[in-house]
């Protein structure tokens, strides 16, 4: 019987640790959303700051191969245009 005591208290310790940290999560999160209205109030686009955000979490590598990907779809969509003569030229002379 007492080991079933033991493992109670356990349980609610852990039970309560996570409750406060759950806490801790929500004060975080609405900092972060503060600061979001804090940007945007100051002209910035959040959606884009977001998404900058997620982009500087990534390794590298993640990175390049998500950009490569995108690429290759953008294209395969005809979404994107190829740059005006020269302009690759310009580019491959730096």
């Amino acid at each position: 019987m007492a080991d079933h005591g033991i493992a109670r208290d356990q349980l609610r310790a852990f039970i309560e640790r996570i409750e406060r940290l759950e806490e801790e999560k929500k004060a975080i999160q609405d900092d972060i959303k503060e600061v979001y209205a804090e940007a945007k109030g100051n002209g910035f686009d959040t959606k884009v700051m977001r998404q900058i955000v997620r982009i500087r979490k990534q390794d590298r590598n993640e990175r390049a191969e998500q950009e490569a990907i995108l690429d290759l779809y953008m294209h395969a969509l005809g979404m994107v245009f190829d740059a005006p003569e020269g302009y690759a030229e310009a580019d491959a002379a730096e």
